[in-house]
């Protein structure tokens, strides 16, 4: 029977005998919710990143409040911008606050950033009068990922790599006599427990206790020289800074600089990797529980020796706050550790996105805040947690974070755990629009941070203006290099409408933070199970960028984390 169908303003009529089930989306829309969301959260991120600026004597303090695009008043329409050879853009301005400490006075000045590049209906935009397409990266998520080898005698031996969006890199392994060891932002490598040390645990007794006895860890500590909290950071300063004095005070801050600080960035994807791996609910699921678990509030018996944990138990222990418990793995006692971070809906009698808290949170830093809320109304909990909602919810990895990843890395070589397919569509995430000009404008506003800091020093503390404190070509020089330049930013295939199409759908692998298409081996490129429904298998150009350049699929869309996500239907019987 002949039937109407509608895509978009178009009708047609279609002679299929089975009904469409899912009307097709709009598919620019990678492109247009990706620059939606910069425009309406990314830029303000950078801006609280990098605000409040103080100068060295910590006298003058510069704070960006807030910002505007004017979109509804382009300097030129999309048209003239073509026949002039012009950019489609619209001025942003920053509403920049400058507070004298000293004085106590605050101005407040609107300042011109420069000319912000607007994106056009078709989901492109338009530089020097040419219509170009950002292209969206496939790159590999920040979270943690084990691998396994084996070694000549066939004994396996697990390693593993923390992977940050922004920062240090760490990298665990084991070597053929069974011990482990660390590397510390692809330095030379240092024995596992010096940096358990360094995290706090001076003595073999507080980490047999943290970590369990088990016969790796016990190993390594016989080889490890280091003795004590101050032995582990100077240890590990020695490896990082050769040839510098190392002092107790100069290691602590380099191990803050290098983790606890907020360059170190692990963005809202690493924080929910890092949780759905080292999370103790999803380490102890499944096995069993070598003594009894008891819930400290009530006194009861979650789960009885000799027992198997269910989810849901298993759930339950995590959210009473232990940090690890005893499972029985191949007839050992091994003690399995969480990264203490919880479903926050436990404890609060409101919905914890009320209060901006929409992950799991850090236990310890939870239970603090509610001692210090005690006796406080709803609303005033609420605007207390909003407050800390970056220490519940920190960008940056914790000592717990690395606690729970070598308890994993222990806990492997009894069957604990998984190790990670890279090429799986899982670990790998889009970068789209959005979040590549985020990053570009983060390196601009990083290089202004500099300029206003030594500008702050020089100017008159009377008189100094906001407009005379900064100056804009760091972020203009950033945002014209990434569309100007950028290995993404690629004049749009006009051939015919559906090439157009096609091109603002393309995603790569290659490009600033992504692979070198000349050390991209067979594994990557292959088609992999997990593409299915998500990426085209055939659609891929031939020759040296073959399987790095793909297009996503029809009805596939991208998450909050920048995952591909692909529609799933359920067929009775």
């Amino acid at each position: 029977m002949v039937h109407e169908v509608q895509m978009g303003t178009r009708k047609r009529m279609s002679f299929s005998r089975i009904n469409e089930v899912l009307d097709m989306p709009d598919l620019i829309e990678v492109q247009k919710n990706s620059y939606k969301r910069f425009v309406e959260e990314d830029l303000r991120e950078v801006l609280d990143d990098i605000s409040p600026i103080t100068d060295y004597t910590e006298k003058l303090v510069l704070e960006f409040v807030d910002y505007s695009i004017d979109f509804d008043h382009p300097k030129y329409s999309v048209e003239e911008c073509k026949e002039r050879d012009v950019n489609y853009c619209a001025p942003l301005k920053v509403l920049v606050r400058l507070i004298n400490k000293e004085t106590g006075e605050v101005k407040e000045q609107p300042v011109f950033m420069g000319d912000f590049p607007l994106m056009t209906e078709q989901g492109t935009f338009i530089i020097n009068g040419a219509e170009r397409v950002i292209v969206s990266q496939l790159v590999r998520s920040p979270g943690v990922y084990y691998t396994r080898s084996i070694d000549k005698l066939g004994k396996n031996l697990y390693s593993a790599q923390v992977i940050p969006n922004r920062g240090a890199w760490l990298e665990y392994e084991t070597d053929s006599s069974e011990v482990l060891h660390v590397k510390i932002d692809r330095q030379r490598k240092v024995y596992i427990t010096a940096l358990l040390r360094a995290l706090g645990y001076g003595t073999n007794a507080e980490i047999i206790e943290l970590m369990g006895e088990e016969e790796r860890l016990m190993n390594t500590l016989d080889k490890d020289t280091t003795k004590s909290v101050e032995d582990g950071l100077i240890e590990i300063y020695k490896r990082q800074r050769p040839g510098e004095p190392p002092t107790e005070e100069s290691a602590r801050s380099l191990l803050n600089a290098l983790f606890f600080d907020r360059r170190y960035d692990l963005a809202r994807v690493g924080r929910y990797k890092f949780n759905k791996k080292l999370s103790l609910a999803a380490r102890i699921a499944g096995h069993i529980s070598a003594d009894d678990v008891i819930d400290p509030a009530t006194g009861e018996i979650i789960v009885e020796a000799g027992k198997r944990i269910s989810a849901e138990a298993a759930e339950r222990i995590e959210n009473t706050g232990v940090r690890g418990i005893f499972v029985t793995a191949e007839d050992k006692r091994i003690k399995v550790l969480g990264n203490l971070f919880v479903d926050a809906k436990h404890f609060l009698s409101f919905n914890p996105e009320e209060a901006g808290l929409n992950e799991r949170v850090h236990y310890p830093t939870l239970m603090q805040l509610l001692k210090e809320g005690e006796g406080m109304d709803e609303e005033e909990l609420k605007a207390l947690l909003k407050e800390h909602v970056y220490d519940l919810i920190p960008r940056h990895i914790l000592p717990d974070d690395m606690i729970a990843s070598i308890s994993y890395l222990i806990g492997m070589n009894y069957g604990i755990g998984r190790t990670d397919d890279i090429d799986h569509l899982g670990n790998r995430r889009i970068r789209s629009v959005g979040e590549l000009l985020q990053n570009q404008i983060r390196v601009g506003m990083t290089r202004l941070e500099r300029v206003v800091r030594e500008r702050m020093s020089i100017q008159d503390m009377e008189t100094a203006m906001p407009s005379n404190l900064i100056n804009i070509r760091p972020v203009t020089a950033a945002i014209k290099e990434f569309f100007g330049s950028s290995q993404l930013s690629q004049f749009m295939d006009q051939t015919n409408p559906l090439a157009e199409l096609t091109h603002k759908r393309r995603l790569s692998a290659l490009g600033p933070g992504g692979l070198n298409r000349d050390r991209a081996t067979f594994d990557v490129r292959d088609v992999h199970y997990s593409h299915y429904g998500r990426m085209c298998p055939i659609e891929t150009p031939e020759g040296p960028n073959i399987g790095l350049i793909n297009s996503l699929s029809t009805y596939a869309r991208i998450n909050k984390y920048g995952f591909i996500e692909a529609p799933y239907r359920k067929v009775d019987g």
